[in-house]
């Protein structure tokens, strides 16, 4: 297992432990995205250098065994001239470049193989980056679905509970309101109960001063009428 691989599952391994203990799994997803898209650019920028590189070793190893095929060819014609020294330097540059071949073949073929294995992981990070994102978007769906239906247990309750506790303080306020308004019409009647029955002095001298007029005027009268009997 590669470096890279193994680091990828200690960070999966690490955010499952987190989410297990974090109060907002959300906002720990979204950091734990964001650091897999930076991964995610910094692997694929190691992917395109590593595609450059191994361009540049195929083109040595083609331009290798393109000098080493022409420098057979050389020597084979040298040789038919009858130029055997020139032969021999030529099938001397012929061996040297066919030794760089070789080289630069070896190290192109292991850069076909870490791209290969790169490409799989860049693949596997793109595929964990997708899972996480929709779970994300999964779980933030259930959250969503969660509260709108607490907001409408809260709401049933109101309708069940709200209507009764409003109308029963509605009750007690009118209840207190009839209650002062009798009080105060029994204060009043009884105020004018008193006032009417004697219970006011003033009322009781106006009383008696008509009283005593009354029987003054009742005097003057009967002393007037005997002195007419008399004649």
């Amino acid at each position: 297992m590669s470096l890279f691989r193994r680091m990828r599952d200690i960070t999966v391994a690490t955010l499952n432990e987190h989410l297990e203990k974090s109060e907002d799994p959300v906002r720990l997803i979204d950091q734990y995205l964001a650091n897999q898209r930076e991964q995610l650019v910094q692997s694929e920028r190691l992917y395109q250098q590593c595609v450059s590189h191994a361009a540049s070793l195929r083109q040595q190893y083609l331009t290798a065994l393109e000098t080493k095929e022409k420098r057979e060819h050389q020597a084979l014609l040298a040789l038919k001239a009858g130029e055997e020294h020139m032969a021999r330097i030529v099938l001397q540059e012929k061996l040297q470049a066919e030794e760089k071949s070789a080289q630069y073949h070896e190290l192109y073929e292991q850069a076909k193989q870490s791209i290969l294995e790169l490409d799989e992981e860049l693949q596997q990070l793109k595929a964990d980056y997708k899972e996480v994102a929709d779970k994300r978007s999964y779980y933030l769906a259930r959250m969503e679905s969660a509260r709108l239906q607490q907001r409408m247990h809260a709401r049933s309750n109101v309708a069940q509970d709200g209507a009764p506790r409003m109308f029963g303080r509605l009750e007690e306020r009118v209840s207190d309101m009839e209650l002062h308004a009798r009080t105060l019409r029994d204060v009043r009647k009884m105020g004018r109960e008193s006032f009417y029955s004697g219970g006011n002095p003033a009322v009781d001298a106006e009383m008696e001063a008509l009283r005593n007029r009354l029987k003054q005027e009742g005097t003057q009268d009967h002393e007037q009428t005997i002195p007419l009997t008399k004649r």
